[in-house]
């Protein structure tokens, strides 16, 4: 404006127009381009919209500030304040309506001339025009205009107060007389109408912010402070305003207008404009002087009457229009989170303010985001493989499944699982040979053998070091070969085999019933490599020639057993060569270490023992065999190493469920993030001490939490059930018991043999036998226990023995076998009056009552309680 920086505001009705205000006015449209070319006289706005010059009025200079009328029709009427207070009525552009026409050009002109700082229209009845005016001593300082009004002055305008007009002024243009005066002897620096009633106004005065009622303009409610510029309406609360002064900002409730509910931070330099977004509720732009940032508040809920000490939550952020300082800015009026910014030097910006994106899982692996007044979905479609699934969708689906909670074939989680996973099949078939072991030695009772069998593999063979491990010379079975292959033995070796489950228990080496088993998989390869490994290398090719008859095999297996068929010991043989040199061309891993095997020298296996194709188990079962004590020993070690690094479950195998077991199922959950399986593993026989492991808790309490989150609330109590079960140390304490009216401690009979507590039984009124004990006083306080309303005897007495139980009780014993604590015996007690008894005297007196059974009480008890019509009906 003129001496002043520019301001900018958008049409209320047109949302392609705006007008700029300066030393004149400029009226612009904006059209959406996207990447053509620009037209001619087109001024860039953003990378898709431009801004066209439609009019300019330089007809109403020393301009102050403007309002633009908050109707459709007239469509370009603004009101524009002077330096000498005048308002005078423009338009932009001829009005084709000549029924407005005659406001065009019409002027309000105060008693003393003095500057105009702000107007505002009335929101709801249009012709009410508020002028807030500088301080006169003899004036007042807030006019409100009626712009309809005929009043014409009886007398011609003083020369002193036209001084300022542009050209000569028609006296039937000018009004004298405003509609209401107020704020005498004071000044205006802001003024906002509230939309809640069309006749108050807030006021930014000199030293308060004032609400006038024009119904009754001798009184207003005003509070005083420094804040009293820009003041602005919350357009989606009507009782919250903001304004200024200098640096900070105050929110204010006008429910509660003593004090602002909220101070903004301040700002180092002073403040220019705030204003609310009128399209995002709760959103507040600030300007402050000589910058390019536009600071958003975002108010996250809309305010309640607030405490004297609470806060509403804010998010502060800034974003930055354009690269020069700005002058001013403009929200649109429907387009969301849109705003025009305008430099000083007149150059226009249009920007759009992203929302912040927030991001939240469901515990069903569905994502979704809220972007502004949009809310997002996505999830996953299709039936996607095992191997692409969210470790979180396979762990719900195998909670659906029970997995993990077999405890009588271990083995059969694996296919629980639902995939075929090998590292989970051998996970779980290594810790179902380790729970049939340790049973049966169990049986046998050697108590060492218990930890020793879930100690892993790696324990077992380093426990047999003081020990000398027989080696001996095998010969090939069904070959007429002499030379014999040197094996190893010894019990802790046998134990290994055992948990590799090769063979079975019992002090025979007999595979038979693994290949077999092997066979019935139509596992053919590797059922030939272990009978190889064997020395049966008949057994080999008749597995191999098997597997290729039934045609669901390798068809070269015919090939390989006919290769077999042709072994022969000489070192310099054309056979050897030739198998050491095509073996690794062969698909299979097993095939592949079968000629590895057959073409090592003695000891000497590493074509067998670090095929990583090969599992786990398998080679450690062949490197039992094979390897004598130092090497088994120094392989197991590297084995281990890289099974936890890896964090393989296959290595659990080795580690068992020890520290290191715990480190690889570390590195397992880390790869994974699966907790259910690290769960459900650390928990099968394990020593307290590893459960323990603060690992082991911390995996266990976030497959609870899992568990909870999917609303799986009857699978999580059967998971800790299963772990109370595994883990007795895991038990919850009682979290419901029956307390003390005097000292408030649990008066239950297992209260009397806590070992703090140091007396008997008979102390505390228990005698005879278990089914005719009672307890009638707290164990701690030795108190009595309250009496039962009906028989008046004291709570903890059987109901068999109380006097005068008849018939009607008898029909409500519940409880046929006898136990300490039958139901009838059971305390029950209303919520509302807190008068009870015996819960079988209880149900006999509200089969045909409603009302408390205390005489004094008139509590309607059994109407209180959604489910007292669920009576046991009469035993036959």
């Amino acid at each position: 404006m003129s001496g002043s920086k520019p301001d900018i505001l958008w049409a209320p009705h047109h949302v392609d127009r705006f007008v700029v205000c300066d030393s004149e006015l400029c009226l612009y449209r904006t059209e959406s381009v996207g990447n053509f070319e620009v037209k001619a006289g087109s001024l860039r706005l953003s990378e898709d919209t431009t801004a066209t010059l439609l009019a300019i009025n330089s007809d109403t200079p020393y301009m102050k500030c403007v309002a633009w009328y908050p109707k459709y029709d007239p469509e370009c009427l603004l009101a524009v304040g002077q330096a000498n207070g005048r308002v005078v009525l423009t338009s932009l552009g001829q009005d084709r309506n000549s029924k407005f026409r005659d406001l065009i050009g019409k002027e309000f002109v105060p008693k003393h001339a003095r500057q105009c700082n702000t107007l505002a229209w009335n929101p709801v009845d249009s012709n009410w025009l508020a002028a807030g005016l500088d301080k006169h001593r003899a004036d007042f300082s807030v006019l409100i205009w009626d712009i309809s009004s005929k009043y014409t002055p009886e007398i011609a305008v003083p020369a002193e107060k036209v001084r300022l007009s542009a050209g000569d002024t028609d006296a039937g243009l000018v009004v004298t007389k405003p509609l209401y005066e107020l704020g005498q002897n004071d000044a205006s620096l802001s003024l906002c109408w509230l939309p809640r009633d069309q006749k108050l106004l807030l006021a930014g005065m000199h030293r308060n912010l004032a609400i006038f009622d024009l119904r009754n303009t001798s009184q207003k409610m005003f509070v005083n402070t420094k804040a009293v510029q820009g003041v602005t309406v919350d357009p989606h609360f009507h009782d919250r305003v903001a304004s200024f002064f200098e640096g900070q900002v105050a929110i204010w409730d006008l429910r509660k207008f003593e004090k602002p509910v909220l101070t903004l931070t301040e700002q180092p330099k002073p403040l220019t404009k705030v204003a609310w977004c009128p399209t995002r509720t709760g959103l507040l732009a600030t300007l402050t002087r000589d910058t390019n940032i536009i600071r958003l508040y975002d108010m996250q809920h809309t305010p309640a009457p607030i405490g004297d000490e609470t806060e509403p939550t804010i998010i502060e952020r800034s974003v930055q229009p354009c690269e020069n300082c700005i002058a001013s800015f403009a929200w649109h009026p429907t387009n969301q989170n849109r705003m025009v910014v305008v430099t000083s030097n007149r150059l226009m910006s249009d920007f759009t303010v992203f929302e912040r994106i927030s991001l939240a899982w469901n515990p069903t692996t569905t994502l979704m985001w809220a972007c502004g007044r949009h809310l997002y979905n996505c999830s996953e479609e299709g039936e996607s493989s095992s191997g692409e699934k969210d470790v979180a969708t396979k762990m719900r689906q195998r909670a659906l499944s029970r997995y993990g909670l077999d405890m009588e074939q271990v083995w059969r989680n694996h296919l629980l699982a639902g995939d075929d996973d090998p590292q989970l099949k051998s996970l779980w078939y290594t810790l179902h040979f380790m729970k049939q072991y340790a049973e049966d030695a169990e049986q046998k009772s050697p108590v060492n053998k218990v930890p020793l069998v879930y100690s892993g593999i790696k324990t077992i063979l380093k426990s047999s070091a003081e020990r000398k491990t027989e080696s001996y010379k095998h010969s090939w079975l069904g070959s007429d070969r002499q030379t014999g292959v040197i094996r190893y033995q010894s019990e802790e070796r046998c134990l290994a085999l055992q948990l590799c489950g090769w063979i079975q228990k019992g002090p025979d080496i007999d595979v038979d019933p693994f290949l077999n088993s092997l066979e019935q998989g139509e596992e053919w390869e590797r059922a030939a490599a272990v009978a190889l490994f064997n020395l049966d290398i008949r057994r080999a090719i008749e597995i191999l020639n098997k597997g290729a008859a039934l045609g669901k095999g390798d068809l070269n297996l015919n090939v390989v057993a006919m290769a077999l068929s042709g072994y022969t010991d000489e070192k310099d043989s054309l056979w050897r060569e030739m198998c050491s040199t095509l073996r690794l061309q062969l698909n299979n891993p097993y095939l592949c270490v079968m000629f590895a095997f057959l073409t090592s020298e003695p000891g000497s296996y590493d074509g067998v023992l670090y095929e990583s194709s090969v599992a786990v188990r398998d080679r450690v079962a062949f490197a039992n065999m094979f390897l004598n004590d130092t090497q088994i020993l120094r392989y197991i070690d590297k084995l281990t190493n890289e099974m936890k690094e890896a964090g393989n479950l296959e290595g659990i195998l080795l580690t068992g469920l020890t520290k290191d077991g715990i480190d690889l199922m570390e590195s397992y959950v880390d790869r994974t993030g699966d907790v259910q399986t690290a769960s459900f593993c650390m928990l099968q026989g394990s020593p307290g001490d590893v459960v323990k492991d603060p690992r082991v808790q911390y995996w266990i309490e976030n497959y609870r939490n899992l568990l909870d989150a999917w609303r799986f609330w009857h699978k999580r109590a059967e998971f800790d059930i299963h772990r109370s079960k595994l883990d007795p140390f895991s038990k919850p304490l009682a979290q419901v018991f029956v307390s003390c009216n005097f000292c408030g401690k649990s008066i239950s009979y297992s209260c009397s043999a806590m070992p703090h507590q140091g007396r008997s039984f008979s102390q505390y009124g228990v005698s005879g036998s278990p089914t005719k004990s009672k307890v009638t006083s707290c164990p701690g306080c030795r108190k009595p226990l309250p009496r039962c309303a009906l028989c008046l005897i004291n709570m903890g007495t059987p109901v068999s023995s109380c006097l005068g139980t008849g018939k009607s009780d008898e029909k409500v014993d519940l409880s046929k076998d006898k136990k300490l604590a039958q139901f009838n015996n059971w305390f029950t007690w209303c919520q509302n009056c807190r008068h009870g008894g015996h819960a079988g005297h209880m149900l006999s007196w509200f089969r045909d009552h409603h009302e408390c059974p205390v005489s004094a009480c008139a509590c309607k008890c059994m109407q209180l309680d959604t489910t007292g019509n669920l009576i046991p009906a009469e035993i036959s």
